[in-house]
């Protein structure tokens, strides 16, 4: 796969349909230990960077993952806006002026995407948030990349292991954001941002197939 600037805005069209696909279930996830809005506000974020992209698509992969960052910060409310467009840019920034991605550089951008998201929340794995995704995601991806990977094996790779991440996270007892209002409460319950973690990488894996 030829990740260039045309590839990653399909990729992330391809995150936006998956979003809006589980809008519903975010919602609940995220009304069940926080304030119900994270499927309504990633949707409403994504479809904006849609309606842009369908626009005019930026010429380098970091221009648009920077397109994705500036968005996703001025449309999605809560924390998931100041965090997923930390995140995106933080990777744009990563990758440079390049016009075609490698599985290196996709690797380290998803390293760099991690340290602005904890450099954001603060938050650690075992805190019940989109960490606990992100975090083994990239050890997945820096480990496929090292050994000779493609693009599609190191997304494949970070996808798998944010699924098994997120679900780590249902015996947690949240110790950030709204959730840990709930104190032992949050215990029993899937985050709903690393639910969303999870799903974004896997429609980034399904669109480098």
């Amino acid at each position: 796969m030829a990740c260039t600037a045309e590839s990653v805005a399909a990729a992330l069209r391809a995150v936006a349909a998956v979003v809006a696909e589980h809008r519903d279930e975010l919602v609940r996830l995220d009304r069940e230990i926080g304030d119900g809005d994270h499927g309504e506000n990633l949707n409403r974020g994504f479809a904006a960077l849609v309606s842009k992209l369908d626009s005019s698509v930026p010429a380098s992969p970091s221009a648009v993952l920077r397109l994705a960052a500036t968005t996703l910060i001025s449309t999605v409310g809560g924390a998931a806006g100041p965090l997923y467009g930390t995140a995106f840019l933080r990777a744009a920034t990563s990758v440079g002026d390049v016009a075609v991605l490698d599985a290196a550089a996709v690797a380290a951008a998803l390293e760099s995407a991690l340290d602005g998201v904890v450099a954001r929340g603060k938050a650690e794995v075992g805190d019940k948030t989109m960490v606990d995704a992100l975090t083994p995601a990239v050890v997945a991806a820096e480990s496929v990349a090292a050994t000779g990977g493609g693009v599609a094996g190191v997304l494949e790779a970070a996808a798998e292991a944010a699924e098994q991440g997120a679900s780590s996270t249902v015996p947690l007892v949240a110790r950030k954001g709204r959730a840990s209002y709930l104190g032992e409460r949050s215990a029993g319950h899937l985050d709903p941002g690393a639910r969303s973690t999870a799903l974004l990488l896997g429609a980034l894996a399904g669109a480098a197939r």
